[in-house]
């Protein structure tokens, strides 16, 4: 087993463990747990059944009752009759304080078991085992639980921290080159904002930045998780510099909205880091060649770059109800340079309309 661990600070700190064969050893999820979860409630999506049946049977070798609760895949899990349903598994089961919640599987389902372990008994402690790309360099790291409403992404949700998050990346082994694409667009964001050295690491070589099996991609992952631990031990409930974390996410999650959450949501968010590049070259904050280079990098990793004409007004509704919004004034994260992000607040229509239009040409 080869490992290293990032700790994510604040009053309720925790470690985000990295490496490899980490869900085969017995110790590494029991081992965050602590001596919470006399029962313990495995979440996962079907396609990952018989990983989380295996690691209820390690959770049960060490004398936990375990509770496998099955949700559906993607973001149809993030609905609240799912939420409702999980919950009433736990009531069945007398899930109580002393218990706990492991959530195995992508994004959207640590969104669920987190938003369940946040809500019910009014918090009980949650281990997260993201199993792709995405969940380990974004979702399943820093706190925040969620599910989806018809008016938006993540609009139900609460701020509550995991015991720790283990990043097996034995489990991004087999992943689709889509689905490990879309983990990537979160690493370039980080890249973008914080940590040029990924988008080196990227741009040297973009096959090795997707290969599941070499050194590079655990760099990405360890990189991006040390940003983001940073960043959120400062600003847990995202009321300051936690924000940057939202770049390319305003227009992303209008998109993944106008779409019916067909989108897979790297993709959107790849559209949405070249949406608020050109948006700042629009306000004059950013030089054309960054906003370039954001399309030249997302592209190298087969990640969108463009969005077809004629959905604007469908658009710019739904950016109207994003979280970063206060009122009816939109707010952007934007750059000012390579590691320099900033907001744009109540930008100039003219300036989203000619960003728009540089998208969809």
């Amino acid at each position: 087993m080869d490992l290293s661990r990032i700790r994510v600070g604040g009053d309720e700190g925790y470690d985000v463990v990295v490496g490899t064969g980490l869900v085969e050893d017995t110790d590494t999820v029991a081992g965050l747990l602590g001596d919470r979860g006399t029962r313990v409630a495995v979440i996962h999506p079907p396609r990952i059944a018989e990983t989380a049946r295996e690691l209820g049977r390690r959770l049960g070798a060490g004398g936990r009752s375990v509770e496998l609760v099955q949700v559906p895949e993607g973001e149809a899990a993030k609905d609240v009759s799912v939420a409702a349903a999980v919950w009433a598994r736990l009531g069945q089961a007398g899930f109580t304080r002393t218990d706990a919640v492991v959530g195995i599987g992508g994004g959207a389902t640590t969104d669920l078991a987190g938003f369940v372990a946040a809500t019910w008994l009014r918090g009980v402690p949650v281990v997260h085992v993201p199993t792709t790309l995405l969940g380990m360099v974004d979702a399943a790291v820093g706190g925040k639980t969620g599910i989806n409403t018809s008016e938006g992404k993540n609009l139900v949700g609460a701020f509550h921290p995991p015991r720790g998050v283990v990043c097996d990346l034995d489990l991004l082994r087999g992943l689709p080159a889509e689905e490990l694409a879309s983990g990537l667009a979160e690493v370039v964001k980080v890249g973008f904002i914080a940590d040029p050295r990924v988008l080196e690491l990227i741009d040297a070589d973009p096959g090795a930045a997707a290969d599941p099996r070499g050194p590079v991609l655990r760099e990405l992952v360890e990189r991006a998780v040390r940003v983001k631990a940073a960043v959120v031990s400062e600003d847990l409930r995202d009321t300051g510099r936690r924000e940057i974390l939202n770049y390319g996410h305003t227009l992303g999650h209008a998109i993944e909205r106008v779409e019916g959450y067909t989108w897979r949501h790297g993709f959107a968010v790849s559209v949405g880091l070249v949406f608020a590049a050109e948006l700042a070259h629009a306000a004059g904050r950013l030089d054309e060649a960054t906003v370039q280079r954001h399309r030249s990098v997302l592209e190298s990793v087969g990640l969108p770059t463009r969005y077809p004409g004629g959905r604007w007004s469908d658009l710019l509704a739904a950016m109207g109800v994003d979280k970063k919004s206060r009122g009816r004034v939109l707010r952007f994260v934007v750059l000012d340079g390579v590691g320099r992000p900033g907001l744009l607040e109540d930008p100039d229509p003219a300036w989203l309309a000619a960003a728009y239009e540089r998208l969809s040409a």
